[in-house]
């Protein structure tokens, strides 16, 4: 049994992590927030990126995880897992680390590599409670994870220019674009995460600390994942490998069959 595997077992057989009730949730994410760490991440140093990704079906009531871990150099797959599995915490903004947690855990069980940082395409620290999915991801498995979202849940942040590589601070607050977010930063706002251009004249990503990782270093790392692409390639693989396993889920449901695990 791998090191992530043996982690992943203990979390999800502790009942202490996954309230059923969302008040009960939101009281965990308080006390958990305090358990996450900023540490410097040194990008050279990185050689293998979990990329994780959750898709869900039409109707909601069904999900793939999906975990593809990747060479940040040669930007080659190493390995990759799908699993089918079914929501087990209701659809509410702000708590989607309760419910898409487990089956991105279970499908890192399945991993035979350890990966160096994982990648989830999700909120940090970009969150109202400072406890998104990735702070989640990170503290229950007291691993370094970055959080890379297509859009914005929490913070102000402003615009930054087209050139790939520019960026602005985020600043606590609620969503909203503002004209200057780093005078903000400035001004002494708490800074909760980046939006990076990691392509000229594409929508930025939204980039926070996870845990054991710091914003510098995990904007970094997200710019040199995304080569060609806006997503970061760790993470857009996961979501194709989500596509592609929901399909054929769904192709071994009609047929009466076993569901699929891709590894």
């Amino acid at each position: 049994m791998s090191e992530i595997a043996e982690r992943v077992g203990r979390i999800l057989d502790d009942p202490n992590n996954w309230p059923d009730d969302p008040k009960e949730a939101v009281a965990l994410q308080r006390r958990l927030a305090g358990r996450v760490r900023v540490e410097p991440l040194d990008v050279d140093s990185v050689r293998l990126v979990a990329g994780l990704d959750v898709s869900y079906a039409k109707d909601n009531t069904a999900l793939s995880a999906a975990a593809v871990v990747m060479d940040v150099r040669t930007l080659e797959v190493v390995e990759s897992v799908a699993i089918a599995s079914e929501p087990s915490f209701p659809y509410i903004s702000g708590l989607f680390g309760f419910r898409e947690s487990p089956p991105v855990l279970e499908a890192l069980g399945q991993l035979t590599t350890t990966p160096d940082v994982y990648l989830c395409d999700g909120f940090g620290l970009a969150h109202p409670r400072r406890f998104g999915v990735a702070c989640h991801l990170g503290v229950l498995l007291d691993l370094p994870v970055v959080g890379s979202a297509k859009s914005v849940l929490y913070g102000k942040h402003a615009v930054p220019g087209e050139e790939r590589g520019s960026w602005t601070p985020m600043v606590a607050g609620i969503s909203e674009v503002v004209p200057d977010s780093a005078a903000l930063a400035e001004q002494g706002k708490e800074v909760i995460g980046r939006s990076l251009r990691t392509r000229t004249g594409v929508k930025p990503v939204y980039v926070s600390v996870g845990h054991r990782v710091d914003l510098e270093g995990a904007a970094e790392l997200v710019l040199r994942l995304s080569p060609k692409y806006r997503v970061p390639e760790p993470v857009r693989h996961a979501d194709r490998l989500c596509g592609e396993h929901r399909k054929a889920v769904l192709a071994a449901k009609e047929a009466g069959e076993d569901l699929p695990v891709f590894s």
